[in-house]
């Protein structure tokens, strides 16, 4: 069981009281208040999520056979289906050329942006995925980073679920995007691993991970990979996901590890699921080493989950005020959100795909 100390070194008493934790990827503080979920709330609250689908949704434009927004038709898919976005933020023609003028700098952006449906079935989820079709997605989201790869410097896999996140269509799906440059959370990232191989010798996220292993933000630890609440997190229940080995890329997980990878983001996604018995809404993306043609022994594949939710399946944490104008504060400490994640009851999903009415 995770220990009680939440940081062997650093006193008590300064993580007690209102306190700033430092984060060393992205070389920036967050400031901690603890317990302030306690204050009263007349807010915005969001409608409790429904999970209520049907398996086929005939006006769904990711659905088997169905057409799609920009007027394509969707091929009648069984297991996962990848196409380019009908609206896509990035174009392969764009011109990289840079132009400025004073202080003012522009620069075109290279890039595709690709759609991943997980499944035919309109009404699973990443999570109830069984786990041959959880791992499927993740075999595909290994094939087309090292495609894009090819010809891209930044490949980024991410999930918008839910309508609070932003999800344009509830149909179980993610997207992929691939460009020209580095941006700029993978900059910050890739700057602060390759310092700290330069002063250690060793990697940052690896001395990261086995500083929490077994500790109390620990969510889920198994041979291959853990799931923690970062000393540093932002969101109230935020989670990164470690691999135990040193991988740079998901091509670089190998078979046994990408199972035991589909059970960890099955039981992480249901833990979620379970905290307020409502479909959790989030983003998750993995960082990978840029394709940048150099060494990548400083990077390790690591997966960010940022779920919104704060108090209940109503109320949301806002980034604003002082979070727009000053730092990142969250209100309740990671310790206690791991403690939450733990607790609740996880049944690993059983059902298959299965066929698809309509």
């Amino acid at each position: 069981m995770p220990g009680d100390e939440a940081a062997p070194g650093v006193p008590a008493r300064i993580l007690a009281a209102p306190h700033r934790r430092y984060n060393p990827l992205l070389d920036e503080w967050v400031l901690v208040s603890a317990d302030r979920t306690s204050r009263p709330w007349q807010g915005s609250q969001d409608p409790v999520a429904r999970d209520d689908r049907p398996s086929y949704d005939p006006e769904c434009y990711l659905c088997p056979g169905n057409e799609r927004a920009g007027g394509a038709h969707n091929p009648v898919y069984e297991n996962t289906f990848v196409f380019t976005n009908d609206f896509a933020a990035l174009q392969p023609t764009t011109s990289i050329e840079r132009a400025s003028s004073g202080v003012l700098v522009a620069e075109g952006e290279r890039g595709t942006c690709r759609v991943l449906c997980f499944s035919p079935r309109h009404d699973l989820s990443l999570g109830a995925l069984a786990g041959p079709e959880l791992r499927r997605v993740i075999d595909v989201w290994a094939e087309q980073t090292t495609e894009l790869g090819n010809d891209y410097r930044w490949v980024q896999v991410f999930e918008n679920r839910g309508a609070a996140m932003g999800a344009s269509n509830p149909h179980p799906h993610g997207q992929i995007w691939a460009g020209s440059a580095l941006p700029v959370d993978a900059a910050r990232e890739d700057a602060a691993q390759r310092d700290h191989r330069a002063r250690t010798g060793r990697s940052l996220l690896v001395d990261y991970g086995r500083q929490e292993h077994e500790g109390p933000r620990v969510v889920i630890e198994n041979d291959d990979w853990i799931v923690v609440v970062p000393f540093w997190a932002a969101w109230p229940f935020e989670t990164i996901v470690l691999p135990r080995q040193p991988l740079a890329r998901l091509a670089d997980v190998a078979d046994l590890e990408r199972d035991s990878l589909a059970a960890t983001l099955a039981e992480l996604v249901a833990r979620y699921d379970g905290l307020f018995e409502v479909p959790f809404p989030y983003s998750m993306g993995w960082h990978q080493a840029p394709f940048s043609g150099g060494p990548t022994d400083h990077w390790l594949l690591h997966g960010h989950v940022f779920p919104p939710l704060l108090r209940s399946a109503t109320i949301r944490k806002f980034m604003v005020g002082y979070e727009l104008l000053a730092e990142t504060q969250r209100d309740i400490t990671p310790e206690a959100a791991a403690e939450r994640l733990r607790a609740v009851t996880f049944c690993a999903p059983t059902q298959s795909a299965g066929p698809v009415a309509g």
